[in-house]
């Protein structure tokens, strides 16, 4: 899950956007101006931003160069805009902008966007791999570095509905739709089948959670029968 902080001044736009990415299980703030923008962004640490151009206060080009100039420009920003020229959204990749997103956003052009985006925060937030990691817990006799042996350890744990083997060889998003799907079949399973206990425990509304295991193909008759 990521922090991600939309702003627009459209209110459609922001309810839009927000809703898909809490249907993906992002947290997301938002923001109708720049004065919003900034106190959101001194507030918080964000993993992306995705920035509206035309504004009514400060236009989101300049709060962008605003941004790099105090060096606070430090997670990936996705400018939007349906009217910006070329030289705009040039102006913007020089300044730091990540990309930029043409209005009307399509889902998918969002998704792929929002994607690349996190994955290269993540990866400029990724500490430098060191030949030698000091172990944290022995799995199975063995022992693994710290983020690989509590992983193991989590999935080892979760009962007898935890679902091992992750093939961790392909996309990134095929194999968080695979531990989703997993993590809520688990979830299903201990909570007999009851959505209201399964939102209550996954900390989603219940309209959410629907379309999120409608999106991942999860059976909702298999929590009850088992």
């Amino acid at each position: 899950m990521a922090n991600i902080l939309v702003v627009d001044d459209e209110l459609g736009i922001r309810d839009l956007l927000s809703e898909i990415l809490n249907d993906e299980g992002h947290s997301v703030d938002l923001a109708e101006n720049a004065t919003q923008a900034r106190s959101a962004r001194a507030a918080g640490v964000y993993d992306l931003v995705l920035l509206d151009i035309w504004m009514p206060d400060t236009d989101g080009v300049s709060l962008l160069k605003e941004w790099a100039m105090a060096g606070v420009l430090t997670m990936p920003v996705i400018m939007m805009s349906g009217h910006a020229t070329i030289d705009t959204a040039v102006e913007a990749t020089r300044i730091g902008a990540f990309s930029f997103l043409e209005k009307p956003i399509t889902l998918q052009k969002l998704l792929k966007a929002v994607e690349l985006g996190l994955a290269r925060n993540a990866a400029h937030q990724a500490p430098p791999v060191i030949a030698q990691q000091p172990t944290a817990k022995s799995v199975e006799g063995g022992f693994a570095p710290a983020p690989i042996a509590t992983t193991l350890a989590m999935v080892g744990e979760v009962g007898p509905h935890a679902h091992q083997g992750f093939d961790l060889d392909r996309p990134l998003r095929e194999a968080r739709d695979s531990f989703e799907k997993a993590y809520f079949e688990f979830h299903l399973a201990r909570e007999g089948g009851s959505m209201t206990r399964v939102a209550e425990k996954t900390g989603l509304e219940r309209t959410h959670l629907y379309r999120k295991l409608r999106q991942l193909g999860v059976d909702l008759g298999r929590g009850k029968r088992n």
